[in-house]
């Protein structure tokens, strides 16, 4: 009978073993690889996001930073195999998801978006289930995993933000029809809506990033009266976004086109709310003649407002870098943040109006055309500083009467210069979106519009 004999490793034979484990060779060069591979697609993202082969628009600069994480995938997949003795095959996975989703992106844009919103969220899920697995499984390296498994969390989170994202505006769509009618301007339509009868008519100008639901309160109230017009501006609520930059004059031709188009006839009592007061005094510096009165509800100051002859201080032009960025920052809504951020504000407006507002919140056109609209603001408030006589037509400046600095108070006085028949109310206590949205404040509004009204009707002098 052959005996066994055992035998002790030999110190040789230790050491080897244990420069397996520990020395940075093909085991211990994969956290570098993992750490190295998710930096570059980082990096990709950024440099193919910026690249002026690729459309300043949304889907095209999503498609371009999913090419971007795409590679970093690949060179997990790659490296790994060559360099290493823990290949992570299973990286090749979310690269051909991400790359191809991309490159449809890119190449097709927005209507391939819309298809890719119902498929991406739960095909993304999946797989981000399937690569927790395959890193437990596969990658021993402890700060790889540890790199790793955030990154895939993330990826879990947005699949399930899109989800909500997508179902959300399914049934928003369902939900909030359109109350009025699309009007086609010149390359894209807006969103018309008119209640009310008798003349003067009013056409009332949300602020920045509002749209017609957001005057919920003021436009019932004001077609009790006479006719009143609200309206949506490209890319919010009911009306689609537009490839013109957005600016005051932009604004003001596209609402005059809209009115002249939807045969709303003038002369008009025009009232704007916050940057609605550049665009409404843009379109009267523009149309003399059909602007029969206004109302400025704690508007914007135009650039000699602030500083007669001067341009205001703004947020700047917007150029194609900043403008890829505004498009990057869009695609957000798409993972349901807008969606969550409005469920939390809105809550002062009637019910219907809350609802419409916050489901116009979350997506991303209106995000985009928000950024678009600040981008512009320099330009909005020199446009606006074209008007500086409105002679003796009736002009009401409302002003809230908590928030603001003497800065401010001194703007509002200018403008309440521009009419030899004007009044100035400043409304205590109201702040700056209560003058629309609070429905005790929202009446100081509406009397202000219906004031200009009865003075256009019967000429005589504003009552303070």
């Amino acid at each position: 009978m052959e005996s066994i004999v055992a035998t002790e490793p030999t110190p040789k034979a230790v050491g080897r073993d244990r420069r397996s484990h520990l020395d940075p060779g093909p085991s211990g060069s994969i956290g570098w690889i993992v750490a190295g591979s998710l930096a570059t697609g980082l990096v990709a993202a950024f440099l193919l996001a910026a690249a002026p082969f690729i459309p300043a628009e949304e889907s095209a600069v999503t498609g371009a930073v999913l090419c971007g994480f795409a590679l970093g995938w690949a060179m997990l997949a790659v490296l790994s195999v060559r360099f290493t003795d823990q290949p992570q095959r299973w990286a090749t996975a979310p690269a051909l998801f991400m790359g191809l989703g991309g490159l449809l992106l890119v190449g097709f844009g927005a209507p391939v978006h819309q298809l890719l919103d119902w498929v991406w969220p739960p095909a993304m899920l999946a797989l981000a289930v399937w690569m927790i697995v395959c890193v437990h499984r596969q990658l021993q390296s402890r700060g790889g995993r540890w790199l790793l498994y955030p990154v895939i969390a993330v990826l879990a989170l947005a699949s399930i933000g899109g989800g909500y994202q997508t179902l959300g505006e399914a049934a928003d769509a369902k939900a909030y029809s359109m109350p009025g009618q699309l009007i086609d301007v010149g390359g894209h339509s807006l969103h018309l809506s008119c209640t009310g009868s008798g003349t003067p008519t009013v056409v009332l100008e949300p602020g920045a990033g509002g749209m017609s639901s957001s005057l919920g309160w003021i436009a019932p109230a004001v077609a009790r009266d006479t006719r009143v017009c609200v309206y949506d501006r490209a890319g919010r609520g009911w009306s689609e976004p537009a490839s013109t930059a957005q600016d005051g004059a932009q604004i003001a031709t596209d609402l005059h086109r809209l009115l002249q188009r939807g045969h709303v006839r003038g002369p008009y009592v025009l009232a704007g709310h916050s940057f609605g007061g550049l665009y409404v005094l843009t379109f009267a510096a523009r149309y003399p003649d059909e602007v029969a009165g206004m109302v400025l509800v704690d508007s914007t100051a135009p650039a000699s407002a602030v500083n007669a002859g001067a341009a205001s201080a703004g947020h700047g032009g917007s150029g194609n870098g900043v403008s890829r960025v505004s498009a990057l920052v869009s695609t957000a809504a798409r993972l349901g943040l807008g969606r969550l951020y409005a469920q939390f504000d809105f809550g002062s407006l009637p019910p219907r109006s809350r609802d419409e507002v916050r489901a116009s919140v979350a997506t991303p056109s209106t995000l985009r055309s928000t950024i678009d609209e600040y981008l512009q603001a320099t330009s909005s408030t020199e446009q606006a500083a074209a008007l500086r006589d409105f002679a003796d037509k009736p002009l009401i400046v409302l002003t809230a009467g908590s928030g603001h600095d003497a800065a401010w108070s001194t703007a509002q006085n200018h403008l309440a210069r521009l009419s030899t028949n004007s009044v100035h109310r400043v409304i205590a206590g109201a702040t700056h979106e209560e003058l629309i949205a609070n429905p005790e404040d929202a009446a100081a509004t509406t009397q202000a519009i219906l004031d200009v009204v009865s003075s256009v009707r019967s000429p005589g002098r504003l009552v303070r």
